[in-house]
């Protein structure tokens, strides 16, 4: 089987765009993949451009040499951009994989551990930053059935809050914790944002309640800061959303700072490098918690991948609270049914994508003519969280 063309169609969203990389073969099998790149969407689809005589006129079924080609032969070193091409690329090889041996893909990865995975839900938040209205939006994230909830109640928080937003934050967390009680784990997503003296103290007021784990409480890659927090907290450390292909975790392995590791299957270089990441993991005892943040085809992805990890802790997902009609981009959503996704059945992905409807959602362009992502200008909007939704 040879690849003979490709194309890709971006879905847009107040906050982010959705990414699909379609691959056509001679045997008439086609695959999708999907990926959602901050600030880069145009990068990425004119990298593919440039990089199509690594996939082109090359056999589906040969991942490790994809993975090769993409990384080693245009021998500058890869980073956010190349890695989440090759994912798109690779997602869809797995894809039309799974299509011509007819079976799901987690069946050709080392098949299911478990029969259901937990799901945690997120951007659910997209309220005034009041302890009422967020304890009124966790209440809606139990009522849908989620066990688990993760968010970020620090407004533009950077290295150090000032007191006033330090308090807000607080009274923000005992607002969701006070409603999840022993119904909902919640997990405290930090965002990259602080120095180490600021998460101790702000790990001192929260400890005391039914938190998960701290997420990203340092900026990615600062190890020492990480273990000088690691040496302070008993709460469980989570990290790895902002760490492109397994060379940025060789320190994160072995420094015994993480409890919980985060990659993201779509800047990870796809489905079958996270799988080693994860692997490798689980030699240090750490879990995985793969971040996700995409749509219909790279959440269904990261689920077939969860499905063959021994040491999975549970999977992220946005589209029930934030963009809900990004799930009606192809058939078959992987939907979260009592706080669990179910194994799926298809082959490949089991998903037929629906371009006319992505249509319908175009992304913004700029007045250069390229895409204009929205993202979240996390750093700087104390409202980003809203995520541009209609209340």
């Amino acid at each position: 089987m040879k690849t003979t063309g490709f194309r890709t169609i971006v879905l847009g969203t107040p906050w982010r765009n959705l990414t699909y990389c379609i691959i056509e073969t001679d045997e008439g099998l086609i695959g999708v993949g999907e990926a959602r790149v901050l600030g880069k969407t145009h990068t990425v689809t004119e990298y593919l451009k440039d990089v199509q005589h690594h996939f082109i006129g090359h056999d589906p079924f040969d991942i490790e040499a994809l993975y090769r080609r993409m990384t080693l032969l245009d021998f500058g070193k890869p980073g956010e951009v190349v890695y989440t091409g090759l994912a798109l690329v690779e997602l869809a090889y797995w894809d039309i994989i799974g299509k011509s041996c007819n079976q799901p893909v987690y069946k050709l990865l080392g098949g299911k551990v478990r029969n259901k995975i937990k799901a945690y839900a997120n951007g659910w938040y997209t309220v005034e930053r009041e302890p009422k209205q967020f304890a009124s939006a966790a209440q809606k994230v139990l009522e849908k059935g989620y066990k688990a909830m993760k968010f970020d109640p620090f407004g533009n928080g950077d290295m150090e809050l000032e007191r006033d937003e330090f308090y807000k934050s607080l009274d923000l967390i005992e607002a969701v914790a006070s409603v999840a009680g022993t119904q909902a784990q919640i997990m405290i997503e930090m965002h990259g944002r602080f120095a180490p003296f600021q998460v101790r103290e702000i790990v001192n007021q929260i400890k005391k309640y039914n938190i998960g784990w701290i997420e990203e409480p340092v900026r990615p890659g600062d190890i020492p800061a990480l273990s000088s927090v690691r040496n302070d907290t008993s709460l469980p450390i989570a990290i790895g959303e902002r760490l492109y292909g397994s060379p940025e975790f060789r320190e994160v392995w072995s420094s015994q700072n993480v409890d919980i590791l985060q990659p993201d299957i779509t800047q990870c270089g796809g489905i079958l490098e996270t799988k080693k990441i994860s692997s490798t993991a689980e030699s240090y005892s750490i879990m995985i918690a793969p971040h996700n943040v995409g749509g219909i085809i790279s959440t269904m992805a990261a689920l077939h991948l969860c499905f063959t990890l021994r040491n999975v802790k549970i999977l992220e997902h946005f589209n029930d609270f934030s963009d809900v009609y990004v799930k009606e981009a192809g058939s078959n959503y992987p939907e979260v049914v009592d706080g669990y996704f179910s194994l799926p059945d298809k082959p490949g992905w089991g998903i037929d994508l629906d371009e006319n409807f992505i249509k319908r959602y175009p992304p913004n362009f700029s007045s250069s003519g390229v895409f204009a992502d929205p993202g979240l200008n996390m750093f700087e909007n104390n409202n980003w969280a809203k995520r541009g939704q209609d209340q």
